[in-house]
């Protein structure tokens, strides 16, 4: 047995945008700390974000959420031998370095293990940039496990206590499939592990080790926030293979799906422990196959667990037809978010986006019929881009406002390292791994497009902001004067603190941030 302290890192925040991204629960941490408690280690978690949820501090162009660098290495005990770090977003990577550094000089005889999607899509750039011990790539839980089994049984044979730990790795962890540590000062990148198989043999996550109310005290919800809130995953992987997605890397393109009743099992579970009743589900593409989606809503109506759920990070469109929305509606389900990416078929094609105009309407016509809340992302500025490109997308965000869907999100494209895109972009040296580049992600819902952030190779970043006004200007005004009791909607959840749609998270921020400052001049 080990005794191992797994760490969520302080949240990098942008504090000037008004659709900031928000932290919430680490589902893929969770998880991780319930498959290596199964094999019977020892497991806590420091939780920098739920230990200290209104504490941020100015840091540069970012703000820092959490507890302090200093505050997290108080918290590791005395007895711990091995540390993991979980690092899902490269905008992140700065205080996860730092964090890293000041880890390994106050213990240096605890190893430190990285993992997430940050750590997959640049293991060779971790390792040089930080004084990491080892990487677990891609899907974790059995990677973990299995580094773990390896490293106790290392750590037995010795005599004493081991020293210079990053320096030895390689004696435990060669050949181990899924990780990447250093060996005579060189990166080695073991082959990749393979996807589990059974993915209904992996427990539960571990929720009981984090501040599961806390989270949801403070809005830090990932989707929009009906009730009382809960992330949960259903599915695993995305068949799809987007030039700017980080998911082929990450989950390869295989796509499992668990078994329908232990979804709901958990989700009764939640309710019942927790006193949940709105799960936003963590899946890259939930709706793949229409008779596991039917099945699932079947099974919640079935229980009648009064619970709402919803898509936030988006899904398939293919199979959303009336029969999956009216299940959609009775199940709970509430939001689905669509994401064409580009009204041209051109841009679409180019980034892989196999999603076609007949099919989006349909789903979207289905999904109106039934009183679902619908949004669409878009995204502006991809390699290659042009004024005609953004003219298809004003006119889909208009066709979308006329027929009444809920809301439109426009950002920016930045480059995710490791992505089809960002390999040419570095290639043609228009991309490289500098601290704007890493920090894109938070501000590409700016007001305006900053030029260090503009990977076009095309349009400028005047260029690029101006359409964006376009496209959301081209929504909104058909969307509230062709249905016009959604402004009263819309203010009544305003007055009642209430979220039904991603416009009423934006007012409610806007709402936080007013009272906030009012009470710091008072």
């Amino acid at each position: 047995m080990l005794r191992i302290q797994l760490i969520h890192p302080p949240a990098f925040l942008n504090p000037t945008a008004l659709t900031a991204l928000r932290p919430s629960l680490p589902l893929g941490l969770a998880y991780v700390a319930a498959s290596l408690r199964k094999a019977g280690h020892e497991v806590s978690v420091i939780d920098a974000v739920g230990a200290a949820p209104e504490r941020t501090v100015r840091d540069g162009k970012v703000a820092r959420l959490g507890l302090t660098i200093e505050q997290i290495v108080e918290r590791i005990t005395p007895d711990t031998q091995v540390v993991g770090i979980t690092s899902m977003f490269t905008y992140s990577w700065r205080v996860v370095r730092e964090l890293i550094e000041a880890v390994k000089r106050a213990r240096p005889d605890v190893l430190v293990l990285g993992g997430g999607e940050h750590f997959t899509g640049l293991p060779e750039f971790s390792l040089r940039e930080s004084p990491i011990d080892i990487c677990a790539l891609g899907e974790g839980e059995e990677t973990a496990v299995e580094c773990m089994r390896r490293y106790e049984s290392w750590l037995a044979k010795q005599n004493t206590p081991p020293t210079e730990l990053r320096e030895r790795v390689h004696e435990w962890a060669d050949g181990l499939p899924g990780v990447a540590y250093m060996k005579a000062g060189e990166p080695v990148i073991e082959a990749r592990r393979d996807r589990v198989r059974d993915i209904d043999e992996i427990p539960n996550p571990a929720w009981d080790l984090f501040e599961v109310a806390v989270y949801d005290a403070n809005r830090l919800v990932n989707g929009i926030k009906f009730g009382v809130t809960m992330p949960i995953l259903a599915t695993r992987g995305c068949p799809y293979r987007c030039n700017y997605c980080s998911s082929p890397n990450m989950w390869t393109t295989k796509w499992v799906a668990r078994d329908a009743k232990l979804v709901v099992d958990e989700i009764e579970h939640y309710v019942r422990t927790y006193g949940a009743n709105n799960f936003p589900f963590q899946d890259l593409t939930a709706i793949v196959r229409k008779d596991w989606i039917v099945a699932f809503a079947t099974e919640l109506i079935e229980r009648d667990l009064k619970i709402t759920w919803q898509l936030p990070s988006g899904t398939r469109c293919e199979v959303v037809d009336d029969e999956v929305s009216s299940l959609l509606r009775r199940s709970g389900g509430r939001s689905l978010n669509f994401a064409p990416e580009s009204g041209s078929e051109a841009v679409r094609k180019k980034v892989r986006k196999q999603m076609k105009e007949e099919s989006l309407f349909k789903a979207v016509d289905a999904a109106l019929a039934h009183k679902l809340n619908i949004s669409a992302f878009f995204v502006m500025g991809f390699p290659g881009d042009t004024v005609e490109d953004l003219k298809q997308t004003v006119k889909w965000a208009g066709r979308l406002g006329r027929l009444g869907i809920d809301d439109v999100a426009v950002g920016f494209y930045f480059p995710i390292p490791g992505t089809t895109f960002f390999r040419e972009l570095e290639e043609q040296g228009k991309a490289e791994l500098t601290e704007d580049l890493m920090l894109a992600p938070i501000f590409v819902h700016d007001s305006k497009l900053r030029d260090e952030h503009n990977y076009s190779q095309t349009l400028s970043s005047r260029t690029l902001t101006y359409w964006r006004y376009r496209t959301v200007y081209a929504f909104y005004w058909r969307a509230f004067l062709l249905h016009p009791t959604r402004g009263f909607r819309i203010l009544g959840n305003l007055l009642r603190g209430r979220e039904e749609s991603k416009m009423d998270s934006f007012m409610q921020i806007l709402k936080e941030r007013f009272f906030t400052k009012r009470a710091a001049k008072a």
